[in-house]
């Protein structure tokens, strides 16, 4: 029996399967979904819209609690009505039970019908199973219809004073109108709506700001603070120990701390600040745009500095002393080392460090909403904030994945262009080895 054996290509792809198989379900798996969902108008507070619906459907429940109420209204209003007004309620009535009776031809509405009825007379909670129905497009449009002409005659008559509670017209109405679930794919409708709206271009521009000058500090002070702890000093581990304790601070801790810092009547970093001119009183850092900025900025300077040191520290780590004892003797000075030795031989610690600082950075949100929550005037709201706002406070998930599908396609984008500049050199060196 003759056996095959797998190529070395194909042993290859075969061992690096199940890490392609997890990566595809934890992290592609999730954006994927993220975009299906803002292809749809799902709220939560909207109970028609709580889920992808992709046909026409009645929500049962909904539907049995408020036909009754019309029916009664209507019957009510008929019994005080006189002549004309009273013939045209009644005629009403008869066109809502013949809509009813018309749904009810369906074997699974009926059914449904009773058993829900039965349980909201028990005051029993009504599972989710039978609470949603799939209607036809003919079904759909009798009661759209029939809503329609109710609506519009109990409107006309309210007007005329023919009703003795036309503020109930409304009401009863729209209660069933609200239990008739329409499909709710909207497409692309809210990236359009991005492309236009200057809230969103707002955060975007707040986030690459501060992305871009947080990590630009970060960078000189992370780099500063590891040629300093690389050296031979007494004490240094103590020191190597110290820098690192904000960065072990959590987040909102950190940020709640800064947020009495820059306090405008008891702050300690306000007042110096004011002592020394670089404010013109003590309630500008976290009340007007430029000086919240400003306050979220260094306090996450503060913060994770200490992680890009702690990585270029790795990164000096591993070049040779060799090669400075070398430059040394050929007569270089010391920034003739830095700039022959020491940043080529930390480039791909950079790129790393970049990387994860500047796609953190862009991905902010807890230090900012702990501190300013992207306030004064949205100044500081980044589209992690706004997306969050969004979702939560809006119950807009649709609208608040198709913001979060935007960060995801920024994050994908700065990470090409990391790899392309800075990672070039380094990708050509390791493929002509």
């Amino acid at each position: 029996m003759k056996q095959t054996s797998l190529s070395e290509k194909q042993m290859g792809y075969l061992l690096i399967l199940p890490a392609i198989v997890i990566i595809l379900i934890i992290a592609i798996w999730p954006v994927m979904r993220s975009f299906w969902i803002s292809l749809h108008d799902i709220r939560l507070n909207d109970p028609t819209k709580t889920e992808v619906h992709t046909s026409y459907g009645l929500d049962m429940e909904r539907y049995v609690n408020t036909l009754p109420n019309l029916l009664r209204y209507l019957k009510k209003e008929a019994d005080t009505a006189q002549g004309a007004a009273k013939e045209q309620l009644l005629t009403l009535r008869q066109q809502a039970e013949q809509m009813n009776a018309t749904l009810q031809q369906t074997g699974e509405i009926a059914a449904r019908y009773e058993k829900i009825d039965q349980l909201l007379l028990e005051f029993k909670p009504v599972p989710n199973e039978l609470k949603y129905v799939e209607l036809t497009s003919e079904q759909m449009e009798s009661i759209q219809s029939t809503l329609a002409v109710i609506g519009t005659t109990l409107g006309e008559m309210g007007k005329q004073k023919q009703l003795s509670k036309p503020e109930g017209a409304t009401g009863v109405v729209q209660g069933i109108s609200s239990s008739v679930i329409e499909p709710n794919y909207v497409g692309f409708a809210y990236y359009k709506k991005f492309l236009t709206d200057s809230r969103m271009w707002g955060a975007l521009y707040n986030t690459l700001f501060f992305t871009v000058v947080s990590v630009a500090i970060e960078l000189v002070l992370g780099l500063w603070i590891a040629l300093l702890i690389n050296k031979q000093f007494a004490g240094r581990g103590l020191v190597r120990a110290t820098v690192l304790i904000p960065w072990a601070i959590p987040t909102v801790i950190s940020a709640m701390m800064w947020k009495y810092l820059y306090d405008g009547q008891n702050g300690i970093v306000a007042h110096l600040f004011e002592v020394t001119g670089l404010v013109s009183n003590m309630g500008v850092l976290l009340t007007t745009k430029a000086g919240a900025m400003f306050s979220v900025i260094l306090a996450d300077v503060w913060k994770t500095t200490p992680f890009m040191a702690l990585l270029l520290f790795a990164g000096l780590q591993t070049i040779p002393h060799s090669l400075y004892e070398a430059a040394q003797v050929d007569g270089a000075s010391r920034v003739q080392q830095f700039f022959r030795i020491t940043l080529p031989m930390l480039k791909s610690t950079l790129l790393v460090s970049l990387l994860f600082r500047t796609l953190d950075a862009f991905r902010v949100f807890d230090l900012i909403y702990a501190l300013t929550g992207g306030g004064p005037a949205n100044s500081t709201e980044t589209i992690s904030i706004l997306a969050y706002k969004t979702m939560f406070a809006q119950m807009s998930f649709g609208e608040g994945s198709a913001l979060a599908i935007i960060v995801f396609l920024c994050v994908a984008l700065i990470s090409i262009g990391y790899i392309k500049i800075l990672g070039a050199d380094l990708l050509g060196e390791s493929g002509g080895r």
